[in-house]
């Protein structure tokens, strides 16, 4: 098997992964409280991220350790808001408001850049805002914060952060070693979850569920994930990563679908599929973003 073909598959694995854990991680919801849940993946991916990548912390920089807390921030604002919000709305829709980010990116890109975004990435953006317009605004309502979901709304936030720490990361890596980067922004992650846990009421089981989930989002999903994802990415075109990248929320309704028999509706189906469109869109055809950061928009999102 080529190196080509195995990374790859490797990336559809991990990507099917981060689909099914919104499933998972609504499952265990109902016996931990999303801060608690945080914190615990944080500090196992951050120890296994430790065991792999130690010997690059050894060359840390006080400049290194700035870059990865600002990256650490808005991956804790990201999770925090997605894992919360989650507790109020469905996997389906929470993966694919997620995936809202990466339609955010290009134009925060262009902002940053003081120039217009092209026209693919603002018709990628408009395919998306109708999207997610249908998906969270209930028929024959009017736009306004009283008839959004207020999981839907907190997962909006998730968006917002996740951009960002995308945004964040591609600038970091341009001048730090990805190791550090990695290790550092999981590490500063946890520190921010712990300190935010008395502002929910604290709740933990030992039950399967969810020692189960944690496990897999922190080993599987965040650990495992970077390394696989830094190996692969030698190795696949750009636009093969995104393509793949892409099928995250689709895995994550499939999943949703068969364990728990959610359905979006005909008005739900077509927003998802005009928010996958735009996000297609953007990440295909649209310039603002460098080829190279388009991948990095999935490992931020489970």
């Amino acid at each position: 098997m080529s190196r080509s073909l195995k990374a790859h598959i490797l990336l559809v694995l991990i990507t099917f992964a981060w689909g099914s854990t919104f499933v998972l991680v609504k499952n265990a919801l109902a016996e931990v409280s999303p801060l608690v849940f945080n914190t615990l993946r944080m500090v196992i991916a951050a120890v296994a991220l430790l065991i792999i990548f130690h010997r690059s912390l050894k060359s840390l920089t006080k400049k290194s350790a700035q870059a990865s807390a600002v990256v650490g921030v808005f991956l804790f604002l990201g999770y925090a808001f997605q894992t919360t919000g989650l507790r109020l709305t469905t996997p389906s829709k929470s993966a694919f408001l997620t995936g809202m980010a990466v339609v955010l990116v290009p134009i925060i890109v262009a902002v940053s850049g003081r120039r217009v975004p092209n026209r693919w990435t603002l018709l990628g953006v408009l395919f998306a805002l109708i999207g997610l317009y249908l998906m969270t605004i209930p028929s024959g309502e009017g736009l306004s914060l009283a008839t959004i979901n207020h999981g839907d709304l907190l997962t909006l936030g998730c968006a917002a952060s996740f951009a960002m720490h995308i945004f964040t990361i591609g600038r970091a890596t341009e001048r730090h070693p990805f190791e550090q980067i990695s290790v550092m922004q999981v590490a500063t992650a946890a520190v921010l979850m712990a300190l935010i846990i008395p502002l929910e009421t604290p709740k933990f089981s030992w039950s399967t569920p969810v020692v189960t989930a944690i496990l897999f989002t922190a080993l599987i999903c965040t650990a495992a994930a970077f390394s696989i994802q830094s190996w692969a990415q030698q190795f696949t075109p750009p636009t093969h990563t995104a393509l793949i990248f892409a099928l995250e929320p689709v895995f994550a309704a499939v999943t949703s679908y068969v364990l728990l028999g959610e359905r979006l509706g005909v008005r739900g189906t077509i927003g998802a599929i005009l928010i996958l469109g735009g996000i297609l869109v953007s990440e295909l055809r649209g310039s603002a973003l460098e080829p190279s950061r388009i991948p990095e928009a999935e490992t931020t999102s489970n």
